[in-house]
């Protein structure tokens, strides 16, 4: 990146970011001031039929891993060595064998809990130079920032209709034509459709309610309020807590009707927290096994009628283990999960070659492998989480037999760059960007096991662009600046 110069006018750039701020595109800081998230100045472009592709595969990769999470057996046994390996799954896979209950005596079977899956999940890829567009991963749980990838769109928008000639001098593609991201409607679209038919089940008058499980002292606070003004208008009344909070504040009531203290019956559980021990850690509840009494309010609100993403079955499918397992099964496998062949085929055309660690996978990748070829995963979310390059050999090397089956090995992806310089903002100040590569985030929202947007499923896209340099592209904890995307015949 160079720096110091001004490629665009900064009278420009403050204008976008005040656009940003004025619009919630940004991240709250300790002292309660807000700083605009970092974007690009005009979006990336994507060909078409690769785009088409997504939109036609990513609902049936949601349609999957909506029949795999709630196969409880399957979980169960093919995630048992991973949940050894790694503490936090352990405890998730505890928590699910819970709100599973005993298997039923007659039948061999567990009892479903009273929850209703609503699986909004958000499935990220990179268009590879050769391979063509892969998923890089699954997010089940707190899959946020579709309002963001929606505002980064509207952000691309408002430049080129304000700004025309500095956004074309930016632009890749002068014919391509802005892809359209309805993301924010459409996610509280399925989010009132799921509300509404929990609501409908007790003779309650008022509107349905939306809980969303927060983080405390979160900063990405915005874009989970920009859902949430969006679901108000759909007619849902939205609240936050924290676990802390939860479990001083829900009970049960009548027909498995969960309850919030001063609000009434809750018809939607969205979890934008849960994914990492901390989120469950109350250091003053001085507990002898840690996070037992936060993580136990999952569970309680699983064993009650009440839609809820993320399930502990969802956030179980979309594991990087379950995704290596997935990308490693034959296509007919997938049938058992209500897909066709045909379908099955297509989800297998996007996922890209995983291998487990082992001592002989260490043994090959330490004589033979091409370790620019490859990426090594441990089971965490977010940003922080991936080691590339000569540092794998040295961690696979740290490694202890027991704590293999956390990590898997994937096929590393080369995205096209992009073809001219991009302006970076960040800070309100531009920084010229030549090697620009891009991530694209498709959302998808079923309940029950279907589709419950007017897109077939279909919930908008993000996306994430970072300098090719840069391993890290988080826009919330690496390099990753917000863009959008056009599209080229």
């Amino acid at each position: 990146m160079n720096n110091k110069n001004e490629y665009v006018s900064q009278q420009i750039i403050e204008d976008a970011c005040e656009w940003a701020i004025m619009h919630g595109v940004a991240f709250r800081q300790a002292d309660n001031t807000a700083r605009h998230c970092p974007f690009s100045l005009a979006p990336t472009t994507m060909e078409r039929e690769v785009y088409q592709h997504l939109l036609t595969v990513t609902p049936l990769i949601a349609k999957l891993i909506s029949g795999v999470s709630e196969d409880h057996d399957f979980l169960q046994a093919s995630l048992s060595d991973m949940a050894k390996a790694d503490p936090f799954f352990g405890s998730l896979m505890m928590l699910h064998q819970q709100a599973h209950g005993d298997k039923n005596t007659r039948n061999g079977e567990h009892q479903a809990p009273a929850r209703q899956p609503l699986l909004l999940m958000r499935t990220d890829f990179m268009d590879d130079r050769e391979q063509g567009a892969k998923v890089i991963e699954f997010n089940g749980i707190a899959a946020g920032m579709g309002p963001f990838g929606q505002r980064a769109t509207q952000l691309h928008q408002y430049m080129s209709e304000q700004w025309g000639s500095v956004y074309q001098q930016w632009l890749e593609d002068p014919l391509s034509k802005q892809a359209d991201n309805v993301g924010l409607e459409q996610l509280a679209l399925g989010i009132t459709a799921s509300a509404q038919a929990i609501k409908t089940q007790y003779a309650e008058a008022g509107k349905p309610t939306f809980l969303m499980v927060v983080q405390k002292n979160e900063d990405n606070v915005y874009d989970q309020h920009l859902l949430e003004v969006e679901l108000q208008k759909q007619g849902v009344r939205t609240v936050r807590r924290t676990f802390e909070q939860l479990s001083k504040q829900l009970s049960t009531g009548e027909e498995q009707r969960l309850l919030l203290d001063g609000v009434g019956g809750i018809d939607v559980v969205y979890l934008r927290a849960g994914y990492q021990y901390s989120d469950y850690y109350a250091p003053e509840l001085n507990e002898a096994e840690c996070c037992y009494t936060l993580s136990q309010i999952r569970v309680f609100i699983e064993k009650h009628n009440v839609a809820v993403n993320a399930t502990i079955s969802q956030q179980l499918a979309t594991s990087k283990s379950m995704q290596m397992m997935l990308t490693m099964m034959d296509a007919k496998e997938y049938l058992r999960w209500g897909l066709t062949l045909d379908e099955a085929n297509l989800v297998k055309s996007v996922l890209a070659e995983m291998k487990p660690v082992s001592a002989d996978v260490i043994e090959w990748f330490s004589t033979s492998a091409n370790k620019d070829q490859w990426v090594l995963k441990n089971q965490g979310e977010g940003g922080g989480h991936c080691i590339f390059g000569d540092d794998i050999a040295e961690k696979l090397a740290e490694l202890k037999p027991e704590e293999y089956d956390a990590w898997a090995l994937m096929q590393r992806l080369y995205p096209h760059e992009r073809d001219v310089p991009t302006v970076a903002v960040r800070d309100s100040q531009q920084t010229l960007v030549s090697d620009l590569v891009s991530e694209i985030g498709l959302f998808t929202a079923h309940y029950q096991g279907q589709p419950v947007t007017e897109l077939n499923g279909y919930a908008g896209y993000l996306i994430r662009s970072k300098p090719a340099s840069e391993n890290e592209g988080g826009i919330h904890s690496g390099q990753g600046i917000l863009d959008s995307l056009t599209l080229i015949d």
